[in-house]
């Protein structure tokens, strides 16, 4: 009867010390990592660059909805997201949200859906433009941080742009008008092959603007995060609650192992 008490006592403790330590996880993911001073320009660390999102700021979740609706709805949907919960969740009211937001045609019941036929889509890009409901969660508010960040010049695409982060990207450079044109420039680095002979490689330096666009570089970024933090929000509408109710779940944990153990030295304590 001891024993089992103890391994009971135990896997209690045990519960409530991994359920902390993964908030404290997900504490630090959220704003320790965020806190990195992010550079505007992406140079040679490029995959070194962090989104710097954060889910909790309503006025950067509004502005990235502005941002996804005038550039990216066009092309993809987010067909897991309806205008209503959007408008709930961002604190948009409901005669904003139908102005603004809600695209013609649509109701704010509607799940937000691209009017781009998906036949017409494979023909002019090779591919469908993938939906962006889960992208956040699939592939990381970095990735998608770098891929808006890493657009270049290429003539040889059928688009006239390539990226850093997905080479050969179907996906034309549509925020060129904002961001400004710009080219790569490279730098020759010696390498020593599995033969032992040295070899030059062209390695990523950094960009040259070669056009200006209607932001500038610190302005662009900031409109790229805040795109990036709603696709974060998109991926998981309810993740600020949820965050909140893993508090309080922890500390119920902490509180039932105190109480546990008491109540095992209350039990025992005749026994010593």
């Amino acid at each position: 009867m001891r024993t089992r008490t103890m391994r009971v006592l135990r896997r209690s403790l045990f519960v409530a010390v991994e359920c902390a330590l993964l908030a404290a996880a997900g504490f630090v993911h959220g704003t320790a990592v965020a806190a990195e001073e992010p550079a505007g320009k992406l140079g040679a660390d490029w995959k070194t660059q962090h989104a710097d999102t954060d889910v909790a700021n309503n006025a950067s979740l509004q502005r990235g909805a502005r941002n996804f609706s005038n550039y990216c709805l066009g092309c993809h949907s987010l067909k897991y997201e309806r205008y209503s919960r959007l408008g709930q969740d961002l604190a948009i009211p409901p005669d904003l949200l139908n102005k603004y937001l809600v695209q013609p045609g649509d109701k704010d019941t509607n799940y937000i859906l691209t009017s781009m036929p998906a036949a017409d889509a494979e023909v002019w890009f090779g591919k469908t433009p993938p939906d962006l409901s889960l992208m956040a969660r699939a592939r990381g508010t970095d990735y998608l941080y770098r891929f808006l960040k890493t657009f270049y010049i290429d003539p040889t695409r059928q688009t006239g742009a390539n990226n850093l982060q997905l080479p050969s990207t179907a996906m034309p450079h549509v925020l060129s008008e904002l961001e400004g044109l710009k080219k790569p420039v490279y730098k020759s680095v010696e390498k020593m092959g599995e033969d032992g002979k040295a070899t030059t490689e062209q390695v990523f330096d950094h960009f040259e603007q070669v056009a200006p666009g209607r932001m500038n570089a610190e302005e662009y970024d900031g409109f790229v995060r805040d795109t990036v933090a709603f696709l974060s929000y998109v991926g998981e509408p309810a993740q600020i609650q949820r965050h909140s109710l893993g508090i309080w779940v922890v500390l119920f944990l902490l509180v039932f192992t105190w109480l546990a153990w008491l109540l095992k030295k209350e039990y025992w304590k005749d026994v010593r």
